[in-house]
């Protein structure tokens, strides 16, 4: 067709420069206000006072003593002996069994009648009753208790959905076996929990009334949202992350999960029952992963409110989450160095109902260098807004990625076949749809990379690394894909003014709308952005992908600037 026919078909000439530009910064203003409107009502805000906070001990020596002119048995006093029982583990929501093998552990030589017993509660992860406990549970036999390991009750259940007050069940039935001993003493029975069972032991408690006292090791106060967004943005921040990417922490820890039957995460395990008998807490300098000064606090507080004055803390250099120095990934990694005479020893007094002589609060001072999260609450409607958003990426890849496999090989079968072009694209888009796409993956791997550079660092602090002595991608990410989302809105800008231009040009845009315009679109016959029915395709299945991927750095924070 000729310029002479289409311009009597009421087509009209190209944008001028000016024009374009007039286009283009209104659209590029819009795409980025509606951005920045996005992160902004995802913003979560910062708690970030009180900062440096510190718990002073009254005493540097740990050593426990009590009032008595006998000798105590400590570590090694006896010998210890093994036995294997096996139990049915009945989960009380569902009844669904589990065999679980408990490993108990009684002091020869010891008396055959009155002996305390102690037992041992898991932490995070999928312990058994070999690989957990072993040292401290031999030591705490060898000095005259009856212990028991079990098997972590876990049933079907994952770390997102942990059963805790079905736990709680099973926990007191190994408690029950230790009473129903001829040698124990049954009103001297007492748990050794640590990190995530602290959650546990709250409902043990409240189950059962008649347990004599408790160590808790790292204890986990708060509730889980508080307690996991505290760990995320204290140790984010020891490693030198971003801003940005401590936001993402609270923005995670602010999702309603009880809309996925992920109810565990607003617990409330913090209650006067839960520290209402003697307890001894311990904590590691090096851990990184637990809120020492608001948590011993809030311990101390429930405690009063209880009537219980009987709580000791001891704190220990070098040591890290579990009370061990060195890296805790490492098997066979040695306990602090008077952390088991002290515990054992606390113990050994306490179940015999001694007063202690030495000083409650001892060790090293704790330190915590940023406030519990404890505003964070769930935010149903960014929850929803959020899923959607990273739902639909999610599945627009791999739509797009599919799309992409057949435009390439229809390509590569028209050229070899001379069949012409298979997609068909017009000039300025088929060449800004392929640096689009590059460039905003670009972006998305190095938000990936920056963000698992994070991760990492903070699984290697956990298990008692030190930090990493340079930020690197971690930091400089961030600002490097601001600006690159930035000039992607630009560019996406220009593409839409093309589009617009082209649109014009063929008497869309015009009033009235020129008769057949649309249809002649549709069907390829005056095409916008590709000759080709596949090209169309790929071209607004692409475009759609990459759009979202924005909208999804802004819901993480991206456009706050």
């Amino acid at each position: 067709m000729t310029d002479s026919t289409q311009r009597t078909e009421g087509t009209t000439a190209a944008f001028s420069r000016t024009k374009r530009l007039m286009i283009t910064l209104p659209i590029f203003i819009i795409l980025l206000g509606i951005l920045v409107t996005v992160s902004t009502n995802t913003r979560i805000p910062v708690e970030d006072t009180p900062r440096a906070m510190s718990f002073a001990t009254l005493t540097p020596d740990t050593t426990v003593t009590f009032a008595t002119k006998d000798k105590l048995p400590g570590a090694d006093t006896y010998k210890v002996r093994k036995q294997y029982l096996t139990i049915d583990a009945k989960r009380p929501s569902t009844g669904e069994i589990q065999k679980i093998r408990v490993l108990v552990r009684t002091p020869e030589g010891a008396p055959s009648k009155g002996l305390p017993g102690m037992v041992f509660m898991h932490g995070a992860g999928y312990g058994t009753c070999d690989n957990s406990f072993g040292d401290i549970a031999t030591s705490m036999a060898s000095a005259g208790f009856v212990t028991a390991v079990l098997d972590k009750p876990v049933w079907s259940t994952s770390d997102l959905n942990r059963d805790y007050q079905g736990s709680a069940v099973i926990y007191d039935q190994v408690i029950d076996i230790l009473r129903g001993m001829d040698a124990v003493d049954e009103h001297k029975v007492g748990i050794y929990a640590t990190s995530e069972a602290t959650w546990i032991s709250s409902y043990l408690l409240d189950i059962d009334d008649d347990i004599a006292f408790q160590i808790l090791l790292s204890p986990m106060v708060f509730s889980p949202r508080h307690s996991l967004a505290f760990l995320a943005v204290q140790n984010f921040a020891l490693a030198g992350a971003n801003d940005g990417y401590q936001s993402i922490v609270r923005r995670v820890f602010s999702f309603d999960l009880a809309m996925f039957g992920l109810d565990n995460i607003d617990i409330r395990t913090s209650t006067p029952k839960a520290f209402s008998i003697p307890t001894m807490v311990a904590y590691g300098s090096k851990d990184v992963m637990t809120a020492q000064v608001q948590g011993f606090k809030e311990i101390l507080a429930l405690a009063h409110r209880a009537g219980n004055w009987d709580v000791s803390l001891r704190s220990y250099p070098i040591a890290n989450h579990v009370l061990r120095l060195g890296d805790e990934s490492m098997s066979g990694t040695p306990f602090a160095d008077d952390y088991v005479d002290d515990m054992v020893a606390w113990a050994v007094g306490t179940s015999r109902g001694l007063t202690q002589t030495s000083e409650r609060i001892a060790g090293t001072p704790l330190y915590q260098s940023i406030p519990v999260p404890r505003g964070l609450h769930a935010h149903r409607v960014m929850t929803v807004y959020g899923t959607i958003v990273l739902a639909l990426m999610a599945i627009m890849m791999l739509v797009s990625l599919i799309v992409s496999c057949i435009a390439l090989v229809m390509h590569i079968r028209n050229r070899s076949k001379g069949l012409g072009p298979a997609l068909g694209f017009r000039a300025r888009f088929g060449g800004a749809l392929l640096m689009l796409t590059i460039v905003t993956l670009v972006a998305l791997f190095v938000f990936l990379g920056g963000f698992g550079e994070v991760v990492i660092a903070v699984v290697h602090m956990a298990w008692g690394s030190a930090p990493p002595d340079d930020s690197g991608m971690m930091y400089w990410s961030w600002p490097f894909i601001q600006i690159v989302c930035i000039v992607l809105l630009w560019a996406w800008s220009r593409v839409f003014t093309g589009i617009i231009e082209e649109l014009s040009m063929r008497g869309v845009l015009q009033w009235p709308m020129r008769r057949g315009a649309l249809r002649q679109i549709m069907s390829g016959a005056q095409p916008v952005v590709a000759e080709r029915r596949l090209g169309r395709m790929l071209f607004w299945t692409l475009s759609f992908t990459m759009l979202l991927i924005l909208l999804s750095f802004s819901f993480w924070g991206l456009f706050l600037f």
